[in-house]
């Protein structure tokens, strides 16, 4: 039995890597700075759910963005003011880092 909690909390953490290394990259596709995107992909895998990652993925074809207040902003248009308030403050506190 604990060999099977042990295998899920290890599959577990390899999937949130596999997650926050694609928005990491979905965040760079769309302009921002790698310490940008490190910063805010860690605050959103944590927070969003897949479904919600995969809204913000599908960004990218909108064009570049240059700071995380203005990928905020490109947030809107998914219409989800959850994803839309978790973006908003990874942004602030990554902008202030």
């Amino acid at each position: 039995m604990w060999r099977v909690i042990i295998l899920a909390l290890l599959l577990t953490g390899c999937v949130s890597r596999i997650a926050e290394s694609r928005v990491r990259a979905a965040l760079i596709a769309n302009g921002l700075a790698p310490k940008y995107a490190d910063c805010m992909a860690g605050r959103m895998v944590d927070r969003l759910s897949i479904g919600q990652l995969r809204k913000l993925e599908r960004l990218q074809g909108l064009g570049q963005t240059r700071t995380p207040m203005a990928f905020a902003a490109k947030v809107r248009s998914v219409n989800d003011p959850e994803a839309l308030a978790v973006v908003t403050s990874s942004a602030a506190v990554c902008a202030l880092r």
